[in-house]
């Protein structure tokens, strides 16, 4: 089974303790299967490397009901564990019914609640927090707590004692204050685990937090774990779409065998693991390379850049001038390029941050400025062939100095956008924008990006 772990607002501290169970779990030989609630990159990364195993996203405003609970019973039916993190507070979201909250996403899937307090400044206070949570929705099962950001024995002592005094929910550990449980934080959350150097030496010391500081034998009986089935027990993975009833998105016909180059390295990595899945499901091979390292691209028949930091990594990515004229040629001659973001900011002419400007590849007629507010940040719609779809954006970049013959795909009806009216760009065959997509039943993107190449290749 599983269990989701939640908190009082953001900034609790609930994602690092989530790194750590993870780890700390996998470490004693579970398979264990992480998930994201909402529409997060960077979280979904570390929780990755700490469970060894992908972790997927699950988002009420870009996925149907269905399609959540279809995933989470997919990529979690071999495992021993799944481990759901909310984002924001366990009350919280868009909607003021809480139908796109975590509590809807924990009533969604059945899990039990794991909450965890930031202590900072609170003692008796914590009671009427913990009981408010729990008489706030009735049907949530709150069946533990984490104190964390405790200030010393003193002040975790009274903490346990008012808990026990005044709930029935059962503590199953207390975390200090300490720098071992610390992710330095850049303007869109923790530092992308492809950008830490150190990442896994971080990790494990927030494993060994957590492995001292929580019950994790206890945390097990909560979650109500089951023995895995073994995969000889299974005659095929089919066999397992069928038990569940997954909706699924249509499928390409390939005529023969595409590669599409996939941006990976310190400045590209957002990538939503169930969209790389749609592209793998319909037989095409992911190439992974890297804009910074690599003097050429690979022999692909398309590019797939997406979203990333690449303003910390200019100096680099225009160090490499060999792979910004290749990728350059490569959309010239008319090969498909679809970028996101970040993938956006290194086609564009130049990348200006802090005061310094680096030369990007060139090919949108316009030019990158970071800032210090976001330019766009949350969720979206834009409109497409008279379709409106459901998206999110994360930027603190603008494209300027744009050229009047630039031409846009999208209208925005809710967000920004490049200019808070338009978004995708298109020349020739490349398709770029801030909006970062989705693929579902009612956004099959990589299924038109796949038509696309097959039609251009063949």
């Amino acid at each position: 089974m599983g269990v989701y772990i939640s908190a009082a607002h953001k900034s609790s501290g609930k994602t690092t303790v989530t790194l750590g169970l993870c780890a700390a779990y996998a470490a004693r030989g579970l398979k264990v299967s992480p998930f994201k609630k909402g529409p997060d990159y960077i979280d979904p990364m570390w929780l990755t490397k700490a469970a060894t195993t992908p972790c997927y996203n699950l988002d009420f405003y870009t996925m149907a009901r269905d399609e959540i609970t279809s995933l989470y019973r997919q990529k979690s039916h071999f495992s021993d564990l799944t481990i759901v993190e909310g984002n924001k507070g366990l009350y919280d979201g868009l909607s003021i019914d809480g139908s796109d909250s975590n509590g809807a996403m924990v009533k969604l899937l059945e899990l039990p609640v794991l909450l965890v307090i930031n202590c900072n400044g609170i003692t008796r206070g914590v009671a009427p927090l913990l009981l408010g949570y729990q008489a706030f929705d009735p049907e949530i099962k709150i069946a533990g707590v984490i104190l964390n950001q405790t200030g010393g024995s003193r002040h975790e002592s009274k903490l346990q004692q008012v808990v026990e005094e005044y709930t029935d929910i059962t503590i199953l550990g207390s975390i200090g204050r300490v720098p071992e449980m610390e992710i330095v934080e850049r303007h869109l959350g923790l530092l992308p685990s492809n950008e830490a150097d150190q990442a896994q030496h971080k990790i494990e010391e927030i494993k060994g937090v957590v492995e001292s500081s929580v019950n994790l034998d206890q945390l097990l009986e909560i979650s109500k774990i089951e023995k895995r089935v073994e995969l000889e027990k299974i005659e095929t993975i089919d066999s397992i779409h069928n038990l569940r009833d997954i909706p699924k998105t249509a499928t390409p016909n390939l005529k023969s065998k595409i590669r599409v180059g996939i941006a990976k390295d310190e400045a590209f990595g957002f990538y939503y693991e169930s969209d790389l899945d749609e592209f793998r499901s319909a037989g095409v091979e992911l190439v992974p390379f890297s804009p910074i390292h690599d003097q050429k691209l690979p022999t692909v028949d398309a590019l797939f850049i997406g979203g990333g930091f690449p303003e910390t990594q200019s100096s680099a990515l225009e160090q490499n001038s060999k792979m910004r004229a290749e990728i350059y040629a490569a959309i010239e001659s008319g090969m498909p390029v679809y970028a996101e973001c970040g993938g956006l900011m290194y086609l564009s002419r130049q990348i200006e941050w802090n005061g310094q400007i680096h030369k990007m590849v060139g090919t949108i007629a316009g030019d990158c400025k970071m800032h210090k507010r976001p330019q766009g940040r949350g969720y979206v719609k834009f409109i497409h062939n008279q379709k409106t779809t459901p998206a999110h954006e994360f930027h603190y970049s603008s494209l300027d100095n744009l050229a009047d013959d630039v031409e846009f795909t999208y209208r925005i009806k809710r967000g920004f956008g490049v200019d808070g009216k338009r978004d995708g760009i298109v020349y020739k065959n490349l398709l770029a924008s801030y909006i970062h997509q989705r693929n579902s039943r009612d956004n099959s993107w990589v299924k038109q990006f796949i038509d696309k190449i097959n039609i251009l290749t063949n």
